[in-house]
């Protein structure tokens, strides 16, 4: 029997894979001092990436500098669309911006500088981030040491962040 203080209940909508990805991402991010050291860290650890990977020469003369890169930005841009197409779109637009950034540095100034600057914010990044786990402010695990797709959701849950600060859905 329903009575009218009743309420229909709707079904709970499904959760997609990237809201649990970024709950239990966010479960390891609760100090708010480690949240800022990722804030700051993975973006600078996903551009030393794409450095890197532009600084590996390109097969044969068909492929320009940044072949390696390209490929490794559209197969995890491809990731992020099944994901997210919202986030998707907005992982798009840093790794343009990111493209771009590190194109230039590469024709200013060489592909040796750019290797060299690309290992050196590589390192300090990824000291940052194990500082920011360690027992001084998070006291958990890296979330990629139980799953190496951590590695792929670090930057769109920076994103995503973003995305909240602005009121935009993801």
């Amino acid at each position: 029997m329903s009575t009218a203080t009743d309420t229909p209940r709707e079904p709970a909508a499904p959760q997609r894979r990237i809201d649990l990805w970024f709950a239990h991402y966010s479960g390891d991010h609760r100090n708010a001092t480690n949240q800022l050291i990722h804030v700051i860290c993975v973006p600078a650890i996903l551009w030393s990436v794409i450095a890197l990977l532009w600084c590996i020469p390109s097969p044969g003369t068909w492929f320009l500098p940044g072949f390696w890169a390209g490929a490794a930005m559209f197969a995890t841009w491809a990731f992020y669309y099944r994901a997210s197409r919202r986030l998707a779109f907005g992982m798009l637009a840093v790794f343009v911006a990111m493209g771009w950034l590190t194109r230039w540095l590469h024709d200013g100034y060489g592909t040796m500088h750019l290797l060299y600057l690309a290992i050196a914010v590589f390192v300090v990044a990824w000291i940052g981030q194990f500082v920011g786990h360690s027992k001084l402010f998070e006291g958990k695990r890296p979330s990629f040491l139980t799953d190496l797709r951590y590695l792929l959701i670090g930057p769109a849950w920076v994103l995503a962040k973003l995305y909240r600060r602005l009121g935009w859905r993801y």
